[in-house]
């Protein structure tokens, strides 16, 4: 016993965080550096909120300038409203001016008494000149289907022309129908006997002048049938056709004389009067 040698109890260091748990306990552990750093933002975001932080205080520090010019900005927007508004009154109003203008005068002149006689003074004017025009346009009709010319022979040929050089003294002055001696001549249109005999070369000659004034000449007839002032229409006969005067044979020799002047082409006047011999 006295050889045994005391035992020495084994040195127990500080308990500390560090310690094992006791048995049957779970052991605490001490964070580490590495889990600090994990609870830490990492740099990017730090500096997207550092970003953050500049940009709203900028905004702060912005934020009367900026209301100033949104207000500003609503200033002009209200103020153009105002003027579009105002644009818009003054063309209604003077729509309604010139409406009303319009309506006015239009009430004036329907209710002006003078100037309602003056339209139905020019009105009734107007229908007496065109019913006169009409009248006269009637008339003229009228007279010109009245006068309408006729051939002085219901069968013929003609043989000689207006202006032909032979067996005249100068040149034929009239239009040769041929025909039988006693076929029956009549007047071409309605006119008046001037003159009705015998006239040397021409033979028996009776003169027609018409209502316009043209003398119409029949010559070497055989018969005269009328006497001078006798009326006489288109297509009356008043003689008959013959051989008398300066003649190579019976036919009717025929001139136009307007006003009783010099001849004219009977062709062309016949024409003119709408028939073609």
């Amino acid at each position: 016993m006295g050889n045994h040698r005391a035992e020495r109890a084994p040195k127990r260091r500080p308990s500390s965080a560090t310690d094992a748990p006791l048995i049957g306990k779970r052991r605490a552990t001490t964070p580490t550096r590495r889990s600090v750093l994990r609870s830490v933002p990492s740099l990017p975001l730090v500096a997207g909120v550092a970003m953050l932080a500049i940009s709203a205080g900028g905004a702060v520090t912005a934020s009367g300038a900026g209301v100033t010019a949104l207000t500003s900005s609503g200033s002009s927007l209200d103020a153009q409203g105002s003027i579009s508004s105002a644009a818009g009154q003054a063309l209604s109003r003077r729509g309604a001016v010139v409406s009303r203008s319009g309506s006015r005068d239009a009430a004036g002149e329907e209710t002006d008494p003078e100037l309602v006689a003056l339209a139905e003074k020019q009105m009734a004017e107007r229908e007496a000149k065109l019913a006169e025009i009409r009248e006269a346009a009637e008339k003229q009709a009228a007279k010109i289907k009245e006068n309408k010319w006729v051939f002085p022979l219901a069968s013929y040929q003609l043989t000689a022309t207006y202006g032909e050089y032979g067996l005249w003294a100068n040149y034929h002055t009239g239009l040769d129908f041929n025909g039988d001696s006693g076929d029956p001549i009549m007047a071409v249109a309605n006119g008046t006997v001037t003159s009705a005999g015998y006239d040397g070369a021409y033979g028996n000659k009776t003169v027609v002048t018409l209502d316009d004034g043209t003398e119409i000449w029949f010559c070497h007839q055989t018969d005269i049938y009328v006497s001078v002032g006798e009326r006489v229409n288109g297509g009356e006969v008043i003689g008959t056709v013959g051989a008398t005067g300066n003649v190579t044979g019976s036919h009717l020799h025929l001139e136009v004389r307007p006003g009783g002047g010099g001849p004219v082409d009977p062709f062309q006047a016949f024409v003119e009067h709408g028939i073609v011999p």
